[in-house]
């Protein structure tokens, strides 16, 4: 399944919100810097979807606001 997610760094609080398109809105607490923001997009994916972090990928968009997500559910 491909998720197009919109990153929102440097956020006071975590939270994901579902947009009616089915694209994500996801707010971190982590700075973009060294690959902190993608380590923490990831976990709190993982945590959604109930699948281990292994089984997500970061497709495009690593340097940016707007990436695309790959989540596998079969592992």
């Amino acid at each position: 399944m491909h998720k197009k997610v919109k990153v929102k760094p440097n956020s006071k609080q975590q939270k994901i919100e579902e947009q009616p398109d089915g694209s994500l809105t996801v707010h971190l607490k982590s700075p973009p810097v060294d690959g902190k923001a993608n380590e923490e997009l990831i976990k709190l994916l993982s945590d959604k979807f109930d699948v281990p972090k292994s089984y997500i990928t970061i497709k495009s968009g690593l340097s940016s606001r707007q990436k695309l997500v790959e989540i596998d559910k079969e592992g």
